[in-house]
């Protein structure tokens, strides 16, 4: 029997992504471990690696497809003895329905229709899974039948402003599918909706529940015509988007400041970098000021392990180690890629696994493990020249440390005027894990290790 290669899911969360790329074309043999696809996520491109051995007999999913639905069939692979124009007939989309079908409207209505199949969590690539447009609930039409069509598609018509029940589905058993909708919408057919399905009611009524900003319309009558270009939001803007509005509505944010005085720490970074051994003709490691703020807030949390904490409403997660995610900015968006049990990692350990994840972070080819989780992150816009911000905390953290730039300042030292080398620091603070003064006492942790760097080699 032929075998589908599906849509993987490549984190606990997703649940479609981009088929960016194939790295193999109908007819090419593959084993187990070929690379044959580029998926991208909201976040990441990763690879696709062939399960079993055989042939590429068809590709269901072209290259360049948005939105693929976990689990649905992107290509047919034919084993070994099997023909592999019999495997691209036998496998993937089901058939359309026949011509007759499609002139009795009637008779297709009564005929039964099969339960989707839902997908296995977890499932292996090569196991068989519906696609997601198979997976679809009925909408109801005018005259009180219903027409069955995808949630994708019923999404799309309802942005669209089109009646799914005035389209002709091409799925099997008349499905209405994403294409069927464009192909509607290209055309001009399809009538003006003027009642939401109850899907699409229950979506609005909760979706009203919460606060919304200006519509494009309405902002778009603010400007002259022409005067602007429209930028579709990709994947990673959206989940942006998404989280951080879902943070601040949901989040109760204090914040805490406090100024941290850096010359002993940057005496001994250059103390440091100047003994760092030789590999060829570069040095082992090369520190710098955010790699020993990580550790400092790493040891930080370890001092103060009550503030090392996720709020959910049922308890309280007490985490054992500080895992510290630092903010990556790469083009279009921001990744946090974490650096695991930064409390045991020595500075130079830290700084060559940071410059690693940030170089693949900028090239998208974090894996999901790398990017997701966390117990606290790091924000430095210091090399920016900000001096000081607030940054917004990134569920599941309860904390996020915010760092401005170091510069020099007036100081008083011993009732007496000095100049020191000064960098503010802001630490947001999710109130229903870390109150006031716990938040307090993590961020003086923070100060002491910084302002007595010693201590983080010890």
């Amino acid at each position: 029997m032929p075998i589908n290669i599906t849509m993987p899911a490549l984190s606990p969360t997703m649940e479609e992504g981009n088929l960016a790329k194939w790295l193999v074309k109908e007819g090419d043999k593959v084993g187990p471990g070929d690379v044959i696809a580029e998926i991208e996520t909201d976040k990441a491109t990763m690879e696709v690696e062939a399960v079993d051995e055989g042939t590429i007999a068809r590709i269901v999913v072209p290259a360049g497809t948005e939105g693929v639905k976990v689990n649905a069939v992107i290509a047919i692979l034919a084993v070994e003895g099997e023909s592999v124009g019999d495997a691209a007939k036998g496998g993937g989309e089901p058939p359309k329905p026949e011509a007759k079908a499609e002139a009795k409207p009637e008779a297709k209505a009564e005929a039964p229709v099969a339960d989707p199949v839902k997908p296995v969590e977890g499932a292996p690539l090569r196991d068989t899974a519906i696609q997601a447009e198979q997976n679809a609930g009925p909408a109801p039409k005018a005259d009180g039948e219903r027409t069955f069509s995808s949630p994708l598609a019923r999404r799309i018509a309802r942005e669209a402003g089109v009646d799914v029940s005035a389209i002709s589905g091409s799925g099997p058993h008349g499905r209405v599918v994403k294409s069927d909708v464009e192909a509607a919408i290209a055309a001009g057919t399809g009538k003006a909706q003027t009642a939401p399905a109850p899907q699409a009611a229950s979506a609005a009524a909760t979706a009203s529940a919460a606060p919304k900003g200006m519509s494009q319309d309405a902002i778009l009558k603010m400007f002259e015509e022409g005067s602007y270009e429209l930028v579709k939001h990709d994947g990673m803007r959206k989940t942006i988007a998404r989280r951080l509005q879902e943070s601040k509505q949901t989040i109760p944010h204090f914040y805490v400041t406090v100024d941290c005085e850096l010359d002993a720490l940057l005496a001994l970074r250059t103390q440091l970098n100047s003994a760092a051994p030789t590999k060829g003709d570069k040095p082992a490691y090369k520190l710098s000021v955010n790699d020993m703020v990580i550790k400092a807030l790493a040891l930080a949390l370890r001092d103060v392990p009550d503030a090392n904490v996720s709020w959910t409403d049922e308890n309280m997660v007490m985490h054992k180690h500080s895992d510290v995610g630092v903010a990556v900015s790469i083009p279009g968006g921001l990744i946090t890629p974490i650096i695991r049990k930064a409390e045991e990692k020595t500075l130079s350990a830290i700084s060559n696994e940071m410059k690693d994840l940030g170089a693949r972070a900028k090239s998208r080819k974090l894996k999901p493990e790398e990017y997701q989780g966390g117990t606290t992150a790091v924000s430095n816009m210091g090399m920016m020249g900000v001096k000081d911000f607030a940054a917004v905390i990134n569920p599941p953290h309860a904390t996020i440390l915010a760092v401005g730039a170091g510069e020099q300042r007036a100081v008083v030292k011993n009732g007496e005027l000095a100049i020191a080398t000064v960098m503010s620091v802001t630490l947001s603070t999710d109130h229903r894990a870390v109150d006031g003064a716990l938040g307090a006492e993590l961020l003086g942790a923070f100060k002491r290790y910084i302002e007595n760097p010693m201590g983080m080699l010890v």
